[in-house]
């Protein structure tokens, strides 16, 4: 994982609390968990920082996708290993924005660039070129990727992705409720939302070694702050199947966060990068996990999370260009951000 692997990822300064969601049904195992946030001395330590949607809207064609993540960077490759959500294609011109996206090759290269180690392709738009599309995009992938593969071997050793680092093994199992488009033919694959198919990659993620597995799903409804339903069974199921953590995307907006018994859940990060303006589109959500291997035992475990408020500067907002910043060193000069980061933490619970 580079040189990565010898940082730790920076404190949290903005870091908020998780609590548990009021809206869970009684009979669930929810609570709020309340382990150690620092990490004991002596121990092996891997950070792995999540960040949201990252989108290119047609707007956005016409600016420096290398500064996008440029505020960030020092969070992003601060981190052992950093996750970011990759909603668009790299289908080739002509480039287009929403609802059928291509962006230029260079984009996922800057945004490898600015930090991110690992990208998730499982998402709505991985088809809106259709399958020539959705292969081009995997071929042009500039570091590694999960939740899609271009033949059955391929998707197999990606879903899940197993990184290993610092002597564990993290992994990745990244879906999506469905895509917009459908393909013309099975290969390449997005994996979906299938319990049979999810649990047994989560079974396969033990069999190869995991240390911890964290579920990736696309779900949800778009700009709620709360989730609904069918995310609480699904993310109960995957506390069932032996998941250490489910961190969500596609809503657009931050959603609520808790725990299921000893398993933290965030519903939505929200956006990360994009031209959205409408409420709440602008924050979004950093997620750090980090696991600990207890010396000399070897016992592992998974830290209190640490959650980052980011906001996604539009053009003339702070500068000139799209630019993701961490929201606390920004908020007091802005009442669009305060009023929105208030009203975001009042809707969801986050502290």
């Amino acid at each position: 994982m580079s040189n990565k692997t010898t940082r730790h990822i920076k404190a949290a300064v903005f870091a908020a609390a998780f609590l548990a969601f009021s809206h869970l049904s009684d009979a669930q195992d929810v609570h709020i968990a309340v382990p150690d946030i620092t990490p004991p001395s002596g121990a092996d330590t891997v950070s792995v920082v999540f960040i949201g949607d990252v989108m290119m809207h047609s707007r956005q064609l016409g600016y420096d996708s290398r500064e996008f993540l440029g505020r960030i960077e020092p969070l992003l490759s601060g981190a052992d290993i950093a996750v970011a959500n990759a909603e668009f294609t790299m289908a080739g011109p002509p480039y287009t924005g929403y609802p059928r996206f291509s962006s230029p090759d260079d984009y996922a290269c800057d945004i490898c660039r600015n930090g991110v180690d690992v990208l998730m392709v499982a998402n709505n738009h991985i088809l809106d070129k259709g399958s020539a599309g959705f292969r081009r995009t995997l071929d042009k992938m500039p570091c590694p990727f999960t939740g899609a593969g271009r033949d059955a071997a391929e998707f197999a050793e990606r879903n899940p992705l197993i990184v290993p680092c610092k002597g564990m093994r993290i992994a990745f199992v990244n879906f999506t409720y469905g895509t917009n488009l459908g393909g013309e033919s099975l290969w390449p694959k997005v994996n979906r939302m299938d319990k049979d198919a999810i649990s047994a990659q989560i079974a396969r993620a033990r069999e190869r070694g995991a240390d911890f597995i964290i579920a990736l799903p696309h779900w949800g409804v778009e700009y709620s702050l709360v989730h609904n339903r069918s995310q609480e069974e699904w993310a109960v199921f995957l506390k069932e199947q032996g998941v250490d953590a489910v961190i969500g995307a596609h809503p657009h907006v931050v959603q609520d966060t808790c725990f299921i018994g000893s398993i933290p859940v965030v519903y939505s990060m929200g956006n990360a990068i994009s031209n959205m303006s409408a409420p709440n589109t602008q924050l979004g959500l950093a997620v750090v996990l980090r696991m600990v291997c207890h010396n000399p035992s070897g016992a592992r475990s998974l830290l209190r999370p640490e959650l980052h408020f980011l906001w996604c500067s539009l053009p003339g907002e702070i500068g000139d260009n799209y630019l993701v910043v961490e929201a606390e060193d920004h908020v007091s000069d802005h009442p669009r951000m305060k009023q929105t980061l208030e009203r975001v933490k009042e809707k969801t619970g986050i502290e």
